[in-house]
């Protein structure tokens, strides 16, 4: 029953797509996401022990990306118009998915193929062509790999909460896995937990019990409606490593987007120095004479001003984070603050000051430090 529901979904998702398709009728974007679903959830791709499900989100990065770096190469005016264009596809892509709460591949995917691509052409463009030397190489490689490393170890467990078993609720539904696979830490209750003592369970508000997952959150503990699971100190869900950003891979998201800064500069102060010789590094960036001369360095010109324009964005989002840590807020409770008009933000509304944890930049900092070690207790001032 259940089956035949299911393909009547996707069949009128289908016809309607194509109806509207067909009489040139606008079509609503949640149609439009509808029909990348079904079709994704039918592609497979044959395997040893049977067909495997392919997502499909990953693989317009993979003919998308190199494609609109080499027609943007052709002209400055074909740059600037798909350099900006991409952002705002991106964006509006994220949007779209978040308004469903729904999981994606695409940004992840994007993300990793951008590595390796400008990897290649910085490997194809520069280092074979005799610009620099295997010192520079050799330190932009080690780079690279720390990224993939921290992406990896940011990829684990953030913290999740096990869903209880205990209700009637619980447990007709089981334990259920996160939707990335990973298992989650230990269920949170004060039974469970000396540390949360009856004072402090008496502290605790209502909204601390999740009705979804049927667990007691701790204090500063989130519900992620995209992965549905409840996280140790949620901050937020980053589409770019497709994960929640929690208690025990927090630090690891840090050093990530760090690592890829002094990575990404580093790469292209060396790729601008080969393709606009006689220039310094920033006014190269906007003024770089000849560099459209052939079809070689206008490409890699392109590649550079894309890779800038990814390492702004990223660099934007490591300021927020390190505003953050220095605040002791997350983007959780930010965002709560803000909806809640409990918060106030300050330098100029790049961060939100809850009020709530901030014990001083060097307490703040010593304490993110701290969470998620093993064997550490819970702080008294996590407990409000």
């Amino acid at each position: 029953m259940r089956l035949g529901i299911m393909y009547s979904s996707c069949g009128s998702s289908y016809s309607l797509f194509f109806s509207r398709w067909i009489t040139c009728k606008s079509l609503q974007p949640e149609v439009l996401a509808r029909v990348i679903e079904t079709a994704s959830d039918r592609f497979r791709v044959p395997w040893i022990r049977g067909a495997r499900k392919v997502d499909l989100s990953i693989l317009p990065p993979l003919v998308l990306l190199p494609i609109s770096l080499h027609v943007a190469a052709f002209h400055v005016l074909l740059g600037v118009g798909v350099l900006t264009s991409l952002p705002i596809l991106v964006i509006w892509y994220y949007q779209l998915t978040h308004r469903r709460k729904g999981k994606t591949l695409l940004f992840l995917s994007l993300a990793l193929f951008s590595l390796g691509y400008m990897y290649y052409n910085f490997v194809q463009e520069v280092l074979l062509k005799g610009h620099i030397g295997w010192g520079h190489f050799s330190a932009v490689t080690c780079g690279l790999l720390l990224i993939l490393m921290f992406l990896v170890k940011a990829k684990q467990d953030p913290g999740y909460l096990n869903r209880s078993t205990s209700g009637p609720r619980g447990a007709a539904r089981g334990q259920r896995e996160p939707a990335n696979g990973v298992r989650k830490t230990e269920e949170i209750s004060p039974e469970a937990h000396p540390c949360i003592q009856e004072e402090s369970r008496k502290l605790i508000p209502e909204k601390n019990y999740c009705k979804l997952c049927e667990v007691l959150r701790p204090p500063r503990s989130g519900h992620c409606r995209i992965c549905g699971s409840c996280v140790q100190r949620l901050d937020h869900h980053c589409v770019w490593i497709n994960n929640c950003i929690g208690a025990h891979n927090h630090k690891f998201f840090i050093l990530l987007l760090v690592i890829f800064q002094f990575t990404s500069v580093y790469g292209l102060i060396l790729t601008l120095r080969t393709i606009c010789r006689g220039h310094s590094v920033f006014s190269a960036l906007f003024y770089c004479p000849g560099v459209y001369a052939t079809y070689s360095t206008s490409f890699v010109f392109t590649c550079v001003w894309y890779c800038a324009i990814v390492t702004a964005g990223l660099g934007y989002l490591l300021l927020i984070q390190l505003l953050n840590i220095s605040y002791n807020v997350t983007e959780r409770e930010a965002r709560i603050a803000l909806r809640e008009k409990t918060g106030r933000c300050i330098l100029g509304g790049l961060v939100v000051d809850a009020g709530t944890f901030n014990q001083g930049f060097f307490q703040n900092w010593l304490h993110f430090l701290s969470v998620g070690s093993e064997g550490t207790e819970q702080d008294p001032s996590d407990i409000v």
